[in-house]
């Protein structure tokens, strides 16, 4: 006998090799027709597998969240039959689960076309109804490579021969069709549901390689019901409508050419936004007692390889070679890809000591990364970026205080940006990593020690560290429902070892100070997209490029537009006076399109009587307002949120005890 411990704490006697269906049906024959599978000490497998020893077991259901994985895994291998029932001679490769869906890999002379997609959907609802079970066979590597060799499988067989040798060949059955698979599947197709979608074609090279045969790759999306599927598909219609790109063609505030590929060219409006959001930062790192540096562009090799950089980093640096003044040889350098070895150069000059620190060293800092060309997205994902980046240089004992410090940052700032909620990654070591496992062991403690004294719970990133420390990510969640992870904190024990910083303590020796590397945007390319997506293009009033236009009814009111437009320039207001001859409902809709956030309206009347009628973007209210009223509110609308705070006389306020539940100031959109 074993014994089977459950969730609830509860404990059970059973024979050696119940599988997990029996499991479910010795609880209640309604667990049993619910479930889809089982975890087994925390693995998830088929209801179907045995179980030898005393275990952990956890009965999964549709409803839970582990099914939904296995939903959409069971979708592709449905997706996989559908195709080779309508186009004989397709052969199948890999179709693995991905975030909010699957894909599956076909190698087909003939190109599929998204018109194929309705009757390859119509196929898969077919299979499902048919309700045919998942039922797993193991077989040896030649009897796997014999029968898909003889089904003109290639691409299964190389997948038979990647197999390590420790683990077995699993094959899966669903009715006659069959799959090579790891597993695990729920019960039968039928369980699958009808709420799923194909989405989008590709091209993908086998295994990844330019030298391999080019594949075609069908994207699709399921869900547990079709509420859940209407929800996603127009979550994906409003990110449609929000994405960065289109509106910064819209709103005249970037573009990218092929010239300079993942290189932004930033047009006067747009370079207006980052201006905006730069001076704030600046603001409120200055008001946390960060000293600003500026560090080269273009680092010798011989500093990134004591760094660790070159070793660990080297294929996505750009690295330029000239020839030495003092021989043959070439000097080879790289433009940085990270500020933090410059920063200790900076702390190296000179002798510190204890009472120095904390020392927190910031640098709104260029760098550049070789990101490949399929992974560029805008000015979400590009080359040359700027990061938000600051080092604090401190004591051990040092590192808890810093860390709330810096969560208490994060928060206001986020909540000034106008996102309410965020939560935090826990990425420990990865496995290509710098420093011992005891240096490690050391940085992990000292780092969730610390968050969890500033009071914040986090989520467990296994493996998704940085080289040379462990990091807190903090992801925002945007008004759609969309995750970016934007800040980051990450203690380092290595670098201040590998560059030889030191600080004198009060023992008068020398000492490792501890770096912790931290971001609270991450960069300001990829923040602003962010921004721009979030708010759909209707950026709070102290952001906007444009902020307010005064637009003419008649011609009559001609000089008093170009006079209210020019006070508000001249107190820093980014204001322009729109006095051209079309109709007022023309110049309306065009500013609107420019997201700019407020429209000053006047004419002949308002002229005489020195008022303004305010429109705002997304309104199709008006208000009337004497001249020296409307400027007295839109002047204080327009301030950055702790420009505000300044002159109401107020602190900067304390982060929310609850992050995901901050509330953020209202700033006019």
């Amino acid at each position: 006998m074993i014994s089977i411990s459950f969730p609830d704490g509860a404990r059970r006697e059973y024979p050696e090799g119940v599988t997990g269906t029996d499991v479910a049906q010795s609880i209640s024959k309604s667990l049993a027709k619910k479930a889809v599978a089982i975890k087994v000490d925390g693995v998830l497998s088929d209801l179907a597998d045995p179980i030898h020893t005393d275990a952990t077991v956890t009965i999964v259901t549709r409803d839970d969240a582990d099914a939904l994985e296995l939903i959409r895994h069971d979708t592709a291998h449905v997706l996989a039959e559908a195709v080779q029932a309508l186009y004989p001679g397709t052969q199948v490769t890999i179709g693995p689960v991905i975030e909010n869906g699957f894909y599956y890999d076909f190698f087909r002379q003939e190109p599929f076309s998204t018109e194929d997609f309705a009757a390859i959907e119509a196929k898969m609802r077919e299979i499902i109804a048919r309700d045919a079970p998942f039922t797993k066979q193991v077989w040896s590597r030649e009897q796997a490579k014999a029968v898909f060799a003889e089904k003109g499988e290639r691409f299964k067989v190389e997948l038979v021969d990647a197999i390590p040798e420790d683990q077995t060949v699993k094959i899966y059955n669903q009715g006659e069709w069959f799959d090579l698979c790891r597993g695990p599947h729920m019960p039968s197709t039928g369980k699958i549901g009808n709420a799923f979608k194909l989405m989008k074609l590709a091209g993908a090279y086998w295994r990844g390689d330019s030298n391999n045969p080019v594949l075609q790759r069908i994207y699709g999306t399921a869900w547990r019901d079709e509420k859940d599927l209407k929800a996603y598909l127009t979550m994906l219609e409003e990110a449609e409508k929000r994405d960065h790109r289109r509106l910064g063609r819209e709103m005249d505030l970037f573009h990218l050419q092929e010239e300079a590929p993942g290189m932004v060219f930033w047009h006067p409006k747009g370079w207006s936004v980052w201006r905006s959001l730069e001076a704030y930062m600046r603001r409120r790192l200055d008001l946390a007692d960060y000293a600003e540096v500026k560090t080269p562009q273009l680092i010798d090799r011989k500093l990134w390889e004591a760094s660790g950089h070159w070793e660990k980093f080297r294929e996505n640096m750009f690295v330029a070679e000239v020839e030495a003044d003092d021989g043959p040889d070439k000097q080879v350098a790289a433009l940085k890809p990270m500020n933090c070895p410059g920063h200790v150069q900076i702390f190296n000059q000179g002798i510190k000591s204890y009472r120095d620190l904390p020392l927190r060293m910031a640098e709104f800092g260029s760098c550049h990364r070789y990101e490949p060309s399929g992974a560029l997205h805008g000015i979400m994902r590009v080359r040359g970026f700027t990061q938000d980046d600051a080092h604090i240089f401190c004591t051990e004992a040092q590192i808890t205080a810093e860390t709330q410090d810096f969560c208490s940052l994060l928060s206001s700032i986020y909540e000034d940006l106008g996102f309410t909620a965020f939560r935090i990654k826990f990425s420990d070591r990865p496995e290509k990593r710098a420093g011992s496992d005891a240096v490690w062991d050391q940085a992990e403690s000292a780092l969730m020690s610390a968050t969890k004294a500033a009071g914040y719970e986090v989520e467990l990133n296994p493996g998704e560290g940085a080289f040379y420390g462990p990091k807190l990510e903090f992801v925002l969640t945007d008004a759609i429902g969309r995750d970016w992870q934007c800040g980051t904190l990450q203690v380092d024990f290595v670098l201040p070892e590998r560059l030889g910083a030191t600080y004198v303590g009060e023992d008068g020796a020398k000492h490792r100070p501890v770096m912790l590397h931290r971001a609270v945007l991450g960069s300001f390319e990829r923040f602003i997209g962010i921004l721009i997506e979030d708010s759909a293009g209707k950026l709070p009033l102290w952001l906007a490029p444009t902020q307010l236009v005064v637009a003419t009814i008649t011609s009559e009111a001609d000089a008093y537009a170009e006079e209210i437009a020019g006070r508000f320039k001249a107190a820093g207001i980014r204001a322009e006076a729109d006095i051209r001859n079309e109709k007022i409902n023309y110049k309306v809709r065009e500013h609107s399109v420019g997201k700019v956030p407020l429209m000053l309206v006047v004419g002949r009347r308002e002229a005489e009587e020195r008022t303004v009628s305010i429109r705002r973007l997304g309104s199709q209210n008006q208000e009337s307002l004497g001249l020296e009223d409307a400027f007295a509110r839109i002047m204080l609308e327009a301030m950055a949120p702790d420009l505000r705070r300044q002159q109401a006389g107020t602190a900067t306020p304390e982060a929310p005890a609850d992050a995901r539940a901050s509330t953020a100031e209202g700033a006019l959109a």
